[in-house]
């Protein structure tokens, strides 16, 4: 059953639960208000009443304390003289009535100007003669099938006089409480139309404020992987704001990498289709009978897999550049790291490798990446350089420039003597499976500089490159530590 209800709720627009949220918070407060307000009027009003009616026992006992009978001047002597005194000379309250009881019977009547009669009460009046007789005042309530009253039951015995008689004195709470629950009414009208005019206004005020959710599900519904064009308008800088441009920023984020996947499959298409054509022309006219000529086709063979093996790697390494986990920087001496470099770099052929520049201090980077960008610097750097001709690798700590979020830059460079790079190459080179004009005669995947670029993007850097064509290149990282 809760299960069901849940499902129905969840089935109202995000609107309506609101509305019915707020309505129902706010009947709740107005609920807890009014009755609270009851509860503390009715209060009031039942204390107004015992106050009165002790006032009136009081001034009773006054008159039987110090009151003269009228006909003989002297102290009364019979409870039903003092009584009919007491009832002529009082005065009860709009909904307050007054009989005097005696032997069983109703012995004293208000005056007939008072309007309740308590004699007209058959039932109240066999309670009060049922009661068991006492000598204390007691406040009491008395219902009875037509009316609630709160009464004052004073005994009055006097020494001399054998019969004694009780004196009632008594509120009608129905009556009295008529004009607070005629109250309550009212608020009950007042709130029912403020209820409904909160719920006519909150009506419009959430057509308003949820107007970028409907166009937020509208955008939703219209894009496709074929149209991510479309985005949301940003008004006011709300919650709703902030969700638009949240959304915004993953259509972004998905548009970037949709296209960064077609831009991968093609470039894979291209790439594996060259290797794949030549494998296949030559395993297709290769002589199976001439042993020379499937050793020639099987090396060949071997070597466009291996060239489609590295391009494999290189593609899978650009994949995994947008993960955050892509770089794990940690503190790394630069000196150390550029030993290892340069060590490394020793067994890519007979050059005459250098170091320079050597920085004495310890950064926070990935050192593996780092390694692996200026080892792919290096690689160029063969690739376009005569064997023994001198190749640099070089560090440095500079100070940033002003106004730089980074105080301290780190600057790691290779420095050839190669063939150069055309000045109309040196951006296009670091796209993928770009080559300058002085690179056809390169082997490779065409992705090497591109890595280059996004392990020092990752480390929050760029690369540049300084090339003269027949003199050489300067590729330079920097990275703020």
């Amino acid at each position: 059953m809760n299960v069901r209800w849940l499902s129905r709720v969840r089935a109202l627009s995000v609107r309506t639960r609101i509305m019915v949220a707020l309505i129902a918070l706010s009947g709740l407060t107005l609920a807890i208000a009014g009755t609270t307000n009851y509860v503390v009027q009715r209060g009031d009003l039942a204390a107004q009443i015992d106050d009165s009616l002790r006032r009136e026992v009081t001034e009773f006992r006054a008159l039987a304390e110090t009151g003269i009978d009228p006909e003989t001047g002297e102290d009364f002597t019979t409870a039903a003289e003092l009584t009919y005194l007491a009832i002529q000379r009082s005065s009860p309250e709009e909904n307050e009535g007054v009989i005097v009881l005696q032997r069983g019977e109703v012995r004293w009547t208000a005056p007939e100007p008072v309007p309740l009669r308590l004699e007209a009460d058959q039932e109240l009046i066999r309670q009060l003669i049922d009661r068991p007789a006492t000598d204390r005042v007691e406040l009491t309530t008395l219902d009875t099938s037509t009316a609630s009253y709160r009464a004052a039951l004073v005994p009055v015995q006097l020494s001399d006089d054998t019969e004694p008689a009780q004196l009632v004195l008594a509120f009608d709470l129905n009556r009295e409480l008529a004009g607070l629950h005629r109250n309550v009414w009212i608020w009950v009208a007042a709130g029912a139309i403020a209820l409904a005019v909160s719920a006519i206004l909150s009506f419009g005020v959430l057509q308003t404020l949820l107007r970028p959710l409907r166009a937020l599900r509208r955008t939703a519904a219209r894009i496709g992987a074929d149209d991510l064009d479309e985005r949301l308008v940003v008004e006011g800088n709300d919650d709703l704001a902030e969700l638009s441009e949240t959304f915004n920023n993953m259509l972004d984020r998905l548009q970037e990498a949709l296209a960064s996947q077609r831009q991968l499959l093609r470039d894979v298409g291209h790439e594996l289709r060259t290797p794949v054509a030549i494998v296949q022309g030559h395993l297709e006219l290769q002589d199976a009978s001439d042993p020379q000529d499937v050793r020639q086709t099987q090396a060949l063979a071997l070597d466009e897999l291996s060239r489609m093996s590295i391009l494999i790697d290189d593609l899978s390494t650009l994949a995994s550049a947008d993960r955050d986990d892509f770089v794990q920087p940690r503190p790394t001496d630069v000196c150390a790291l550029l030993r290892d470099v340069h060590e490394k770099a020793t067994g890519l052929g007979e050059f005459d490798w250098r170091l320079e520049g050597r920085a004495t201090a310890t950064v926070n980077v990935d050192p593996h990446r780092i390694t692996q960008a200026l080892l792919q610097l290096c690689q160029n750097a063969v690739k376009f350089s005569e064997p023994g001709a001198p190749i640099t690798i070089g560090a440095e700590i500079a100070t940033g420039p002003a106004g730089a979020p980074a105080a301290r830059i780190l600057r790691l460079w290779v420095r050839d003597t190669g063939i150069g790079i055309a000045p109309e190459d040196a951006q296009e080179i670091f796209e993928r499976f770009a080559r300058g004009a002085n690179g056809s005669r390169a082997a490779g995947s065409g992705l090497g500089l591109t890595i280059v670029r996004a392990i020092c993007e990752a480390h929050s850097g760029h690369i540049t490159v300084a090339s003269t064509p027949s003199v050489g290149s300067v590729f330079t990282l920097e990275i703020p530590v």
